[in-house]
C-alpha cells in the first residue's frame, strides 16, 4: 500500500483484533490533528478573507465541523494537497452567517463547543443537535457563558443540546466567569469566537479544576497566528481583544494522541515504531507521551523529525496525574496491563462526561478480559496480571461509541489472542485509517 492509497472511510463491526507475531519494525505517518483542525476551520471562517488548510483531518469529527460552517454559509473547498491523507481545504468565511440552519454536531465535542458560540453571528435561528449518544455531553455551563456574552439561546429549559441560537448577526461580549472543570472546550470554544465580539472577552474561570490546559495553550496559539495576542493576567483568566484575525495558510500537525497505541504497539510487542513528522513544540497534549512512555519504561528517540519509541526492560507501573491529558488515559490503560506492578491514573474524573463514562468503560472492558481494574473517584487503578497471577483472556473489548475505547482493545490484543473490538468503526471519529495504518505497522511495511 502506497502512503497515496490510505481509505478515508473507516470499516465497520466487529474487528479481531491482530496479535503479533514478533517484534514491531516499523515507521508511520499519522493523519492530522482532530483538535488542530477543528480549531484552524473556527478560526478560518472568522478570518478577514480566505484561508487554506494543509494536510488537516479528514474524519467524522471534522467532517461534522466543515458541515456546520457550510450550514451558517461559509464555503469550504477541497484542493488537492500534497499529504497522504486527503485534499487540503481552503475556507471563504461568510459576513453575517446565515441564519435558518441546522449544525448536527454528531459525536463532536469541539464542534457542539466551537459552533455554538459562531451561531450568535448569525442572522437568525440556528438549531444546534448532535447523535443521540452525544447528548448527554456536559453543555449547561457553555450555555450559561453564552448567555452572558449576550448569546439568546432557548434550550427548552433542559440545559443541554439540542437547542435554538437565535442569532441577531453580532454578540456583545464583556466580562464573565465560567466553571469549565467537565472540559477545556468551553474555555476554547469562547476564545477562538472572542476577537469579533463587539467588546471582546474577559474570561475567568471559576471551577475547582481547570483539565486539558493544553488544548487551551493551543487555542491561545492559534489565535496569535492570526495577530491575536491574548493576555493572561493571571492564572485561569484570559483577555481577548475585539479586533480582525488575519487570513492564513496553516499546516495541521499530525495528531500525536492518535500517534499513542502506535507508539505504545512497541511497548507491547517489543521492537520499535517510528512516527514520521514528530513537531519539536506542541501544544498537543500527546507531545507529552514522550516522558510519560519512558516513565513506563520506553526508549525513546528523535531523529530526522520523527518520534522512535523502542521496548525496553518491560513495562512498569507508575501513579501518575493525568489531568492534563486525560485523553491519554485509554492508551496509557492498555499499557498498564502488562506492567510489572500496579498503576493508577488520577485528575480525569472528567473523562466520565466524554463519548462515554470513560473511566467506567475502561474498567468494565479489562475485567471483562480476567483483568483488575478499579474505579476511584478522581481516576483509575490497573493491578496487572503481573502481580494477580491471573492472565488476561481473549473476549469482547466494547467500544462504546467511543474511538479511543476501540484503538485501547486492538492495543491489548497485540499480546492477549481473541480480543474482538465490538465496533471499530467509531476509530472513524478521528482517524478512519486506524485499520490500514495498524496493519501496516504489523507487516513492518
Amino acid at each position: 500500500m502506497t502512503a497515496r492509497e490510505y481509505s478515508p472511510d473507516a470499516p465497520q463491526g466487529e474487528y479481531a483484533a491482530p496479535a503479533a507475531d514478533g517484534p514491531l519494525d516499523a515507521a508511520l505517518t499519522i493523519p492530522g490533528s482532530k483538535s488542530l483542525t477543528n480549531r484552524e476551520l473556527i478560526l478560518a471562517a472568522l478570518a478577514e478573507g480566505p484561508s487554506r488548510l494543509l494536510s488537516p483531518l479528514q474524519s467524522d469529527d471534522s467532517r461534522r465541523m466543515v458541515e456546520g460552517l457550510e450550514a451558517l454559509g461559509v464555503r469550504v473547498e477541497t484542493v488537492r494537497g500534497e499529504g497522504p491523507f486527503g485534499p487540503d481545504l481552503r475556507v471563504h468565511p461568510a459576513t453575517p452567517f446565515a441564519g435558518g440552519a441546522t449544525v448536527d454536531c454528531g459525536q463532536a465535542g469541539t464542534v457542539m463547543r466551537f459552533l455554538a458560540p459562531l451561531a450568535g453571528f448569525a442572522s437568525g435561528d440556528v438549531l444546534v443537535t448532535a447523535h443521540e449518544n452525544a447528548l448527554h455531553r456536559p453543555m449547561a455551563e457553555m450555555i450559561r457563558a453564552l448567555r452572558d456574552v449576550g448569546v439568546d439561546i432557548d434550550d427548552g429549559g433542559h440545559w443541554s443540546l439540542p437547542f435554538t441560537v437565535r442569532g441577531h448577526g453580532h454578540v456583545r461580549g464583556g466580562e464573565i466567569t465560567i466553571d469549565a472543570s467537565a472540559s477545556s472546550q468551553f474555555v476554547s470554544g469562547l476564545l477562538l469566537a472572542a476577537p469579533r465580539f463587539d467588546v471582546g472577552l474577559r474570561l475567568r474561570h471559576v471551577g475547582s479544576r481547570l483539565p486539558s490546559v493544553p488544548h487551551i495553550d493551543m487555542t491561545v496559539e492559534a489565535l496569535a497566528r492570526r495577530g491575536v495576542h491574548v493576555e493572561r493576567p493571571a492564572p485561569g483568566e484570559w483577555i481577548v481583544p475585539a479586533g480582525p484575525l488575519r487570513a492564513k495558510d496553516i499546516a495541521i500537525e499530525p495528531d500525536l494522541s492518535n500517534a499513542a497505541p502506535f507508539l505504545a504497539a512497541a511497548m507491547v510487542a517489543g521492537g520499535h515504531v517510528t512516527v514520521a513528522g514528530w513537531p519539536p513544540h506542541s501544544t498537543q497534549p500527546g507531545a507529552q507521551l514522550v516522558d510519560i512512555l519512558q516513565l513506563m519504561g520506553a526508549r525513546v528517540s528523535r531523529r530526522g523529525g520523527a518520534l522512535t519509541v523502542a521496548a525496553g526492560r518491560g513495562i512498569h507501573g507508575i501513579d501518575l496525574d493525568l489531568s492534563a491529558v486525560s485523553e491519554l488515559t485509554p492508551t496509557l490503560v492498555g499499557l498498564a496491563v502488562f506492567a510489572d506492578s500496579p498503576t493508577t491514573f488520577h485528575g480525569i474524573g472528567h473523562i466520565r462526561g466524554h463519548e462515554t463514562d470513560r473511566i467506567a468503560a475502561l474498567v468494565g472492558n479489562v475485567k471483562a478480559l480476567g483483568g483488575s481494574a478499579e474505579e476511584l473517584p478522581d481516576g483509575i487503578r490497573i493491578t496487572p496480571p503481573a502481580v494477580t497471577g491471573s492472565p488476561l483472556t481473549g473476549g469482547t473489548w466494547q467500544a462504546h461509541h467511543d474511538h479511543r475505547m476501540a484503538t485501547t482493545g486492538a492495543l491489548i490484543g497485540l499480546r492477549v489472542p481473541g480480543v474482538v473490538v465490538d465496533d471499530i468503526g467509531t476509530t472513524g471519529k478521528t482517524l478512519p485509517q486506524f485499520t490500514q495504518l495498524w496493519d501496516e505497522m504489523l507487516g513492518g511495511r
